[in-house]
């Protein structure tokens, strides 16, 4: 990727409204873009990562995901925007962010806009088997 970028699930109705929203407040050099058509092994990461959070990719290439990626973001929006993201980086309110953020991702589904296709894949550790 050329340009800092959000990457988000774009099968995700929930995701993608929240895209729509990002792509209105983040600056015109900031791409935008699902990770289902970006080259996430160019940048160092896997499909199996974007299926778990956002991902800001900033022009040195050091990824961040989840609440890290949506402050990351604001920061880039600038204005009031970079003030709220600069927030979510202190010590306690990032704990909170980081729970908060999770919860969220892992009901996506029920969410507005939000449809089964939103819910998140299993991770290999939760102990989840699939069906044989």
């Amino acid at each position: 990727m050329q340009r800092p970028a959000l990457v988000y699930d774009g099968d995700c109705g929930f995701c993608t409204r929240s895209a729509a929203v990002a792509r209105r407040v983040l600056p015109a050099d900031c791409a935008v873009v699902p990770w289902q058509g970006a080259d996430l092994a160019s940048v160092g990461t896997t499909a199996e990562r974007a299926q778990q959070e956002v991902l800001w990719v900033p022009r040195t290439g050091d990824v961040v995901g989840g609440a890290r990626a949506v402050a990351a973001a604001l920061r880039a929006a600038g204005s009031g925007w970079a003030v709220l993201g600069r927030l979510l980086q202190l010590p306690l309110v990032r704990a909170l962010a980081d729970r908060v953020y999770r919860v969220v991702a892992a009901n996506r589904m029920r969410l507005p806009g939000g449809t089964a296709a939103c819910a998140l894949p299993p991770r290999p550790d939760d102990g989840v088997r699939p069906a044989s």
